[in-house]
């Protein structure tokens, strides 16, 4: 599966985005897929994740309430909608794939090449 994330750029504290990851196998619908974050100088850290069949969510403390994930399996699309962004959300966002529920990068299948995301203050 090719995982191709899309959707970022600069935007102001306080904004919003809406980042896409699109696989490139009807497959898709069998993975639990996930968006993880990587800061400069930082580890790449677990953001969210939607279960492959039932869409149940789950999320990072940083993130939960502000941060949204959801998926179009009839279009192999994942999307994280991204509101109330802070200046450290700041990262290059990745989408990934894996065949079991886990927040280990490990354990992660398939990755996008990642899509910047700067918030200014």
């Amino acid at each position: 599966v090719q995982l191709q994330a899309s959707g970022g750029g600069l935007v102001q504290a306080g904004g919003s985005l809406r980042l896409s990851c699109a696989a490139s196998e009807r497959t898709f619908g069998s993975y639990h897929m996930s968006w993880f974050r990587q800061a400069p100088g930082k580890e790449r850290e677990f953001v969210g994740r939607i279960s492959r069949t039932t869409g149940t969510t789950y999320y990072t403390d940083l993130v939960k309430g502000r941060f949204t994930i959801s998926r179009d399996n009839k279009n192999n699309i994942v999307y994280l909608q991204m509101n109330s962004l802070k200046p450290e959300d700041t990262a290059v966002y990745y989408c990934a794939a894996a065949p079991i529920v886990t927040t280990r990068l490990s354990e992660y299948s398939y990755w996008g090449q990642g899509t910047q995301v700067t918030v200014s203050s």
